[in-house]
Parts: C-alpha cells; sequence; structure tokens
C-alpha cells in the first residue's frame, strides 16, 4: 500500500507500460486503500465497474480513478449532484470529460463526494453526509470538489476528477494539501448536455498531488469538440512537456487584501507571505499590493445573482425530469432557487454585462504583471458544521419557503449577511471563473496543528503553460508530495 501512494499516476502508468505491475494490481490496490479510509473521509459515495477503453496503448492505462458525482455522468450510473431526488436517475450517456477519462485508460471505479449542485465552498450534502478532511477529519475538504480532494490526499488515487464554478477545484486542493489548477474558459468542453457550464463561469478538470498529473489529465481533457459552443485557443504543445521547463523571470504581484473578508487568518497571511519570499529567492520580481485589481465585492455579487437564477433553473429542470417534490432539495438550495426567481431580467443581465467589466479591469492588470498571487483562502479549513445555519434562521427558512415567500428575502439584507459568512473563507477564487482566466493553487503552506494552507495564481488567458511551469519551478524548490495525512 505505501509503494501504490508513493506513485502518482504519471509513475503508475510507465510502471503499467514497462510490465512491472498490471492493472488489476493497481485498481486492488486502491480499492483496498478506499475499504480502509473511505469509512473515516465519506469520500467515495458510489462504485462502479471500471468502464473499458478502445484505445490502443492510452497514455494513463490502467491507472485506478474517481470522478466527481456532479456533472461527471457515466452511462448507466446515477449522477445525484448531491441531491436526493437525483439519486436514483442513471445517466444515459457518458460527459465528454468521462469520455476521455476512459480513452486515457483510466480505470474509473466510483464517484466523488459533493454539496448539492456543489453550490457550496464545502462538502456536507443531506444525501450522503459530509465528506472530512484526511489531514484532520473534524474539519472540512472544501468543495464543491471535496470527496476529490480527500480521495487523492488520504492515498486511495493520485489524482481525481474534479470541476470549478466558484473555486471548487481550488479550495479543496487547498484544504487537503493538493495541486489544483482551474483550466481558462472553453478548453475543456463540457457537453454533450451541457454546453458550457455557468454560462462559462464553471469548467471540468482534476486535483492532483503532482504537477505533472494535472499537465498531463489536462493534455487528455483539453481539445474542441463539435458540440462545444466555440473554439478557445488552444495550447501549442503538450502541457506535460511544459513541467520541468524553466518559466524565466516573472512579475508577480501578491494581495492578500479582501472587500469579502477584511481580516484574513494570521496563517493563509504568512503563506502568501512564505510564498512571496520563496519566488523572490527563485529570482522572480514580486510587488505587494493593498487592494485586488478589480472589486472583489462588487465580483462576488455578481457572481452570486448568476448563480442564485441558475440555481432556479436547476431546481426547476431536476422537477420537470423526476417529478421531485420540495423535501427532496436541501432548504438552502430552495431558498438560493426562490431568491434566483425573483431576481429580475435586468439585474441578471445586468450582472452578465459586468463580468466584462472584471475581465478588463484584470486584463489592465496583466499588462502590467504576468500573475496575481493571493491566499487561496482566507481562513485554514473550517471545521465540519461550521457553517450550518442556526436553529432560529433554520425556522424562519421554513416559514419562507413554506409560505412562498422566500424570493422577498431578496429585498432584505438578511441574505446578504448569510452569503457574507459563507465566502468569508473563501473570497478570492470566484475572480478566474467570472474572468475566465486560469488559476492554480500550490500547497506551500502547513498551519501549526497541520492543516494545510495553498496559495492561487491567477494567470492571463491561456497562461497555462506558464503556470504549469511556475508549478515545476515551486514543486521542486518546496516538494510537498511526501506529506501526508496520518490516517
Amino acid at each position: 500500500m505505501d509503494e501504490y501512494a508513493s506513485y502518482d499516476a504519471v509513475g503508475l502508468a510507465e510502471l503499467v507500460r514497462a510490465g512491472e505491475v498490471s492493472p488489476a494490481e493497481l485498481l486492488d490496490a486502491a480499492r483496498l486503500r478506499a475499504e480502509k479510509v473511505n469509512p473515516q473521509i465519506n469520500a467515495i459515495v458510489a462504485d462502479v465497474e471500471p468502464p473499458p477503453t478502445s484505445v490502443a496503448n492510452p497514455p494513463l492505462g490502467g491507472v485506478p480513478f474517481l470522478i466527481k458525482d456532479l456533472h461527471q455522468d457515466l452511462a448507466g450510473y446515477p449522477t445525484s449532484n448531491g441531491c436526493r431526488a437525483l439519486a436514483q436517475t442513471s445517466a444515459t450517456t457518458s460527459s465528454t470529460v468521462v469520455r476521455r477519462f476512459i480513452e486515457a485508460g483510466l480505470a474509473i471505479f466510483g464517484k466523488t463526494n459533493t454539496p448539492e449542485f456543489g453550490a457550496k465552498g464545502i462538502t456536507e450534502p443531506l444525501l450522503h453526509g459530509p465528506a472530512r478532511n484526511p489531514w484532520n477529519t473534524d474539519r472540512t475538504p472544501g468543495g464543491s470538489s471535496g470527496g476529490a480532494a480527500a480521495a487523492v490526499a488520504a492515498g486511495i488515487v493520485p489524482a481525481a476528477g474534479a470541476s470549478d464554478g466558484g473555486g471548487s477545484i481550488r479550495i479543496p486542493a487547498s484544504a487537503c494539501g493538493l495541486f489544483g489548477l482551474k483550466p481558462s474558459r472553453g478548453l475543456v468542453p463540457a457537453g454533450p448536455v451541457r454546453a458550457e457550464g455557468l454560462g462559462g463561469t464553471a469548467t471540468d478538470g482534476v486535483i492532483s498531488r503532482s504537477v505533472r498529473d494535472t499537465a498531463a489529465l489536462l493534455d487528455v481533457l483539453v481539445g474542441p469538440a463539435d458540440d462545444a459552443p466555440y473554439l478557445a485557443a488552444q495550447p501549442t504543445g503538450p502541457l506535460l512537456d511544459e513541467v520541468g521547463r524553466e518559466p524565466g523571470r516573472l512579475r508577480i504581484a501578491v494581495c492578500t487584501a479582501s472587500g469579502i473578508n477584511p481580516a484574513p487568518h494570521p496563517e493563509v497571511i504568512a503563506a502568501a507571505q512564505g510564498a512571496a519570499a520563496l519566488l523572490t529567492g527563485l529570482g522572480h520580481e514580486v510587488v505587494e499590493l493593498d487592494r485586488q485589481p478589480v472589486d472583489d465585492g462588487a465580483l462576488a455579487a455578481d457572481f452570486l445573482t448568476t448563480w442564485f437564477v441558475a440555481c432556479a433553473q436547476t431546481v426547476e429542470d431536476v422537477r420537470k425530469v423526476t417529478g421531485a417534490p420540495n423535501a427532496l432539495f436541501e432548504p438552502d438550495t430552495l431558498l438560493m432557487a426562490a431568491i434566483g426567481r425573483a431576481t429580475s431580467p435586468v439585474v441578471f443581465a445586468r450582472a452578465i454585462e459586468r463580468r466584462h467589466e472584471h475581465t478588463r479591469r484584470l486584463a489592465t492588470f496583466h499588462a502590467s504583471y504576468d500573475l496575481l498571487l493571493t491566499p487561496t483562502t482566507a481562513t485554514p479549513p473550517p471545521r465540519i458544521g461550521f457553517f450550518d445555519i442556526p436553529a432560529p434562521l433554520r425556522a424562519g427558512q421554513r416559514f419562507f419557503l413554506a409560505t412562498g415567500t422566500a424570493g422577498l428575502l431578496r429585498h432584505t439584507g438578511i441574505v446578504d449577511r448569510l452569503v457574507a459568512e459563507n465566502l468569508s473563507w473563501v473570497p478570492y477564487t470566484q475572480l478566474a471563473n467570472l474572468t475566465g482566466r486560469p488559476a492554480m493553487t500550490v500547497p506551500l503552506h502547513w498551519t501549526p496543528d497541520g492543516l494545510p494552507i495553498g496559495v492561487q495564481f491567477v494567470g492571463r488567458l491561456g497562461a497555462e503553460p506558464q503556470l504549469l511551469r511556475l508549478a515545476g519551478q515551486l514543486e521542486a524548490a518546496a516538494p510537498w508530495a511526501d506529506r501526508r495525512p496520518a490516517l
């Protein structure tokens, strides 16, 4: 088991090609590890039989793998999206990204835990119960790819499928001491059921322990599709080749300020400062900023406006397909959907249009700096249940939902206050989603009590090669792969 966990996905695939180990032996090792640790972390919520690949000599043949139980459909199996209403509804076709995972030879044997519809930066759905952080099982692994991150950190698989609509790759990767890169808008196709996630805000990807695994898996996922809404500019060569190349001297701006959380935790400040010192030592130019390049408070409001409207659409779509009553949706989801229905078309259209304003401001920033460095989260991973709504507010929530007046909350300060509390630990990640820029989190810091904290880098559109070169340099300078939780 220790030998299995010491290899990344690229390394395991090399063993298979060399005939030193069989795919069946790797799958047995992964399942045995899952049997031992999954009861402690609740990362895997469904077992599947690995579908065969039709590709000869696939690049990652035989490597055990998990997909996220959110939009990563595997034909013949339910994709619950963390929702009780969908727990028994099987997918009729596999998602494009899942097909590409299969074509790469990955042995998909399970699906990972996620909050209902991926709507939170924690993973505590009523359907499956909370996923737990392997570094401290009283803490969240983040979300919405919390199950994926927990499984990788616990050594079940070297990498796992993930997705990111507001930080859902980077937040759990940070919380679990892993590497995560959200690709640029349009690079990874979302079909065939959806044209694009959240109007281009969301994208699929992976969470991994090693930088080269993310690069190799993005080489699998990135590429045009006939049913995609547009063709994004493609990398000029394999992303895996970028890992190990010198990034050159970069000009990097570091900023820990947040309009959503004016007092980030001292440990995340230390993480950013430590990263800045490391970058300086590696020869990069690091400049400290006292404010973000965009108004992150306004950006968060626009992000949540579009999220609430999308939630309303999602609930209605699920109802049409399943006939599910309100009782099969979580109260928080119903509340968000009600707020979305109460949002005027003009307010929604303005929130969409302001994405371009945020993008222009970020482009102006990138005219002077190669990368923006921030903490990935504003606090260490919170405790399980920390964001549970207090009983009096929960009773009020039930009243508004029962009387059909929940939409009126849009016009009070209650929603803004609850939103601020829930985004206070993840105020930095939505910027890359709304602007479509690539962003990565790198595990460079642990708290004195052993909790990981990542630092985030946001690049220009199409900067994946640059980000991977820098990540490889940081991985060599401050290795993290041998740091493992004591499960």
